[in-house]
Order: C-alpha cells, then sequence, then structure tokens
C-alpha cells in the first residue's frame, strides 16, 4: 500500500474518531457543573467598574 493511501484512511478514519472525541471533551468540560460560577465571574468583568474606571495601571498604582 502506497504511503499516501494508508495515510489518507487513517485521516478519514481514526483521527476523525479522535478529534470527534477531543471535540466531546471539550463541550463536556464546558457544561461541567460547577463551571457556571467562573463562566459568570468573566462574563461580569465590563461591568466591574461601572461607577467610576478602573486605574490604568491596575492594582499596582491603587496603592
Amino acid at each position: 500500500m502506497e504511503t499516501y493511501s494508508f495515510l489518507r484512511q487513517l485521516a478519514d478514519s481514526w483521527f476523525l474518531l479522535a478529534m470527534f472525541v477531543f471535540f466531546l471533551g471539550v463541550v463536556i468540560f464546558a457544561f461541567r457543573p460547577g463551571s457556571t460560577k467562573v463562566y459568570e465571574d468573566v462574563a461580569d468583568i465590563p461591568f466591574r467598574h461601572e461607577d467610576k474606571p478602573a486605574p490604568r495601571g491596575g492594582p499596582a498604582e491603587e496603592a
């Protein structure tokens, strides 16, 4: 069997299966229990300094 044909068959079957399993793992990781609080916290970042802007240098300049 020629190398190209072998690699093509491997990509069509096993790599497709591996990528599908990886995709399922990412989806399960994103929607796992307990991750909601983390994602809500990250989603609220733009609204943390609603009454006044955050300092330009970050926490080091506040002190």
